[in-house]
C-alpha cells in the first residue's frame, strides 16, 4: 500500500539526523565556574534580550545544568541581582 512511499527519503532523514549528533560543540560552562545566584555574568549569558530563560538546546547544557541555571537565575531576580524583564519601552 503505502510502504514505498517511506523507503527513499526515510534512510536519507535518519543519516542527517544522525550526523548532526556527531558534531562536537564546546561547552558552554567551563569547568572552574560555578552556577550560583550571585555569578550574574555567567547567568546573563542564558537569559534573552527579553529577559526569559533560554532553552537547554541553545544554551548547550546538560539538564542537571539547565536546572540549576534555572533557580540561579530565579534566585537572581528575586535578590534583584537580575531584572524580571529587559523591556526599555
Amino acid at each position: 500500500m503505502c510502504i514505498g512511499m517511506f523507503t527513499g527519503s526515510h534512510k536519507k532523514n535518519i543519516t542527517n539526523k544522525f550526523r548532526r549528533s556527531l558534531r562536537r560543540r564546546s561547552p558552554s560552562i567551563r569547568s572552574d565556574e560555578t552556577i550560583d545566584y550571585k555569578n550574574t555574568s555567567l547567568l546573563r549569558r542564558f537569559v534573552s534580550e527579553q529577559g526569559k530563560i533560554l532553552s537547554r538546546r541553545m544554551n548547550r547544557l546538560t539538564s542537571k545544568q539547565q536546572r540549576s541555571v534555572a533557580i540561579a537565575t530565579k534566585r537572581a531576580r528575586i535578590s534583584a541581582s537580575l531584572p524580571f524583564s529587559n523591556n526599555e519601552n
